[in-house]
């Protein structure tokens, strides 16, 4: 049976199990999900079961499972490693969702006629996950998978992937394989379909600013003791100049100038400047002077305040100088920036600009390293292939300005290149209340991801 009439016999099953899926609150955030994290994990595992894996496991880590398993068809043929992840973001705020973040539903939108699936993790990165095992299982049935294959779903990618690191090292034997296929990434449209050629890497940091040993009372001690919150905004507005760069010491010293002709491929990628704006609802953009959207948001470093906080923000008022404030600050990082020096040298800069009257306390939140990849490859053809088989038009290779540190991870442990072949939309609003992943998106991922392993062996063989 082909690809196409196997989901179209299955769908409605292929739904039903990704609701369940969905259902579960496995927020990695949030020590209070625990027990919805291992059920997770032990749902994962399960679904790999029924789709044919030969072995299936739960494994622990120091923090959240991995879920592994896998299926051998030869020893002389190649191995194929997915990598996805269970864990999802808070839902927070949830006045915000329009339904359930965990009750997902399918409603229809200007960018998703057919159906869009609303609901937390539904593309990052569960709907994307399930893709995955959903080929299998058809390649399994149906006696079309071409080699081996091996499943590592993590529960911890959204808080860094702080164990994986831990899992990797102490599995290399276990993971050794040939390629490895991520789908958590996205296309720049339905008649566009792009692949992923590279991700920033992230520092994350969290800041907190000490004054006065107590909150104290605004009309005695105000005009004479020096109020974190307010210097910590004094502080933040100073991280940026008139240009919109990053003004910290050293930050660019790193930083790659593309060529001429390279931004003109970039200049190339299908964009409109007036829906972006109109999908966002703003009324300009914001951009490093001398850049477009495209560069400054995928091959150009940033760095961004997530969070601030201090003080009293409850009804009515209180008139106190606090004790503290804090801010959470991320640093999207470019391929030869190193995000430990760049904590470094974030740290130093943000004590030394501090006024005496306070003190800084700066505490790493997670990061990792930016990845490149080169489309001179075997995996990269394949996916190239097999997207163009299934959308009719030949993907575009794109920057990527998101983050996934367990790419450079990956390469350095194992030896393996990656493969970043995601279905998404960035309109999906991952991160944000109203998550959600087209129908066209998920069954159109099930359809291309066979394709992948076809092409890719037969390149193998040559």
């Amino acid at each position: 049976m082909e690809i196409k009439n196997y989901i179209q016999e299955h769908k409605e099953r292929f739904l039903s199990e990704l609701f369940d899926l969905l259902r579960m609150p496995s927020v990695s955030a949030d020590s209070a999900y625990k027990p919805s994290i291992e059920a997770t994990a032990q749902w994962v595992k399960e679904s790999l079961l029924k789709a044919g894996c030969d072995t299936a496991q739960v494994c622990e880590t120091p923090g959240n499972p991995v879920v592994y398993g896998e299926k051998h068809v030869g020893d002389h043929l190649p191995t194929v490693l997915v990598y996805g992840h269970y864990d999802v973001q808070p839902a927070d705020p949830l006045e915000l969702w329009e339904t359930d973040p965990f009750e997902p539903v399918i409603k229809t939108t200007e960018l998703h006629p057919e159906g869009a699936i609303f609901a937390r993790g539904a593309c990052d990165d569960k709907g994307q996950m399930f893709m995955h095992v959903k080929a299998f299982e058809y390649m399994v049935k149906e006696g079309k998978l071409p080699c081996n294959i091996k499943f590592m779903i993590e529960g911890e990618e959204e808080v860094g992937s702080k164990n994986l690191g831990w899992f990797v090292e102490k599995n290399k034997e276990k993971l050794k394989n040939d390629i490895i296929l991520i789908s958590d990434t996205s296309i720049i449209g339905r008649e566009t379909p792009s692949i992923t050629t590279s991700l920033r890497g992230l520092s994350y940091l969290q800041v907190e600013v000490t004054g006065p040993n107590r909150d104290l009372h605004s009309g005695v001690y105000g005009g004479a003791v020096a109020n974190p919150v307010n210097i910590l905004a004094q502080m933040i507005a100073q991280l940026h100049d008139e240009h919109h760069r990053v003004t910290i010491p050293h930050f660019y010293d790193k930083v790659k100038e593309f060529s001429a002709e390279e931004r003109a491929l970039f200049a190339k990628i299908p964009f409109s400047l007036e829906e972006y704006k109109k999908d966002l609802g703003v009324k300009d953009v914001l951009l490093e002077d001398g850049y477009s959207v495209i560069e400054s948001s995928a091959i150009r470093p940033t760095l961004d305040v997530n969070g601030i906080w201090g003080g009293y923000i409850g009804e009515g008022a209180k008139t106190i100088i606090p004790s503290k404030a804090s801010a959470k600050i991320s640093m999207r990082l470019v391929p030869n920036q190193d995000n430990k020096e760049i904590e470094a040298l974030f740290t130093e800069h943000i004590q030394r600009i501090a006024p005496e009257g306070v003190t800084v306390k700066v505490t790493n939140l997670g990061g990792g390293p930016a990845y490149a990849m080169s489309i001179d490859n075997d995996g990269y053809r394949a996916a190239e292939k097999a997207m163009e088989k299934t959308f009719g038009k030949r993907p575009v290779p794109s920057p990527e300005g998101g983050s996934i540190p367990i790419v450079a991870l990956f390469e350095r442990e194992l030896g393996t290149k990656s493969i970043l072949m995601g279905f998404g939309f960035d309109s999906d609003l991952i991160h944000s209340p109203n998550e959600h992943y087209g129908l066209f998106n998920f069954f159109k991922g099930i359809e291309t991801i066979p394709y992948f392993y076809e092409y890719y062996v037969e390149a193998h063989k040559k």
